[in-house]
């Protein structure tokens, strides 16, 4: 069973939290999240802030951190084949209790349906903290275009 092997990115100024449900294939590869290149997390991220795209993972987190996002995700550890969101079963949670403790997290965000059935199910119940759940950057999620993904993210993000 794969086991979330990503550190939460977050400070003691983080307001907004995102929580995708579980890191793909090549996220938990590359050890940092959204890594698969067709994935629009970074690419809307950025374009929400109006800075450019990070490359780096430093460049990454001092994008989350600059603009005082937590990153996270829902699901600690689950059975999952390949990075299909459709396939997970036997999810177990991240405590998301310990950034809630240690940040000043004002807004709660939820990359896609996933995260949010599983918030819901998993998460929901010990915090009480309802939450925002955004169209997926996945590109799973073709249906939505890059440009309105970034219209909708702006609008959550920016009226925080």
């Amino acid at each position: 069973m794969p086991v979330h092997n990503i550190p939460p990115v977050y400070d003691k100024n983080s307001r907004i939290l995102i929580l995708g449900s579980f890191p793909s294939v090549r996220s938990r590869a590359d050890e940092f999240f959204y890594a698969h290149p067709r994935n629009r997390f970074w690419q809307v991220i950025s374009a929400v802030y109006e800075c450019p795209l990070p490359c780096s993972v430093q460049d990454k987190k001092q994008l989350l951190l600059g603009n005082n996002i937590a990153l996270w995700d829902v699901i600690a550890r689950c059975s999952v084949t390949g990075s299909s969101d459709m396939s997970i079963k036997n999810a177990e949670p991240n405590d998301i209790g310990v950034i809630i403790r240690d940040a000043n997290i004002q807004k709660i965000i939820l990359n896609g349906k996933t995260a949010e059935k599983y918030y819901n199910r998993l998460v929901f119940p010990s915090t009480g903290i309802r939450c925002e759940c955004l169209p997926s950057t996945s590109p799973a999620n073709a249906a939505i275009k890059t440009e309105e993904l970034i219209k909708i993210w702006k609008n959550s993000l920016l009226n925080s």
